[in-house]
């Protein structure tokens, strides 16, 4: 299986998990995921008042320089952790 054909596997995978992952998994998840599919962070941060916005924007931002095949390579290693720690 090539490493975009796990991703979107995983990507999928990880949606239909049992239990909702922690809060900093999905955060991680979602980082790794955008820098993946869009690359460096292209949005100016949110506003104070949006706090998930923000929490977003951060776990995105904390993978700045990071190739976009090495944010696949990362993203499919979290979600095989969460698919297997939470079921399906």
């Amino acid at each position: 299986m090539s490493n975009r054909a796990e991703f979107e596997k995983m990507a999928e995978d990880v949606k239909k998990v049992k239990t909702r992952p922690t809060d900093q998994e999905l955060l991680d998840l979602y980082g790794l995921y955008k820098q993946a599919i869009v690359g460096e962070v292209n949005t100016d941060r949110p506003g104070m008042m949006d706090l998930k916005g923000k929490a977003k924007w951060d776990a995105w931002n904390s993978r700045k320089g990071m190739s976009k095949d090495d944010a696949e390579s990362a993203y499919v290693t979290l979600a095989k952790e969460v698919v297997s720690k939470y079921g399906m």
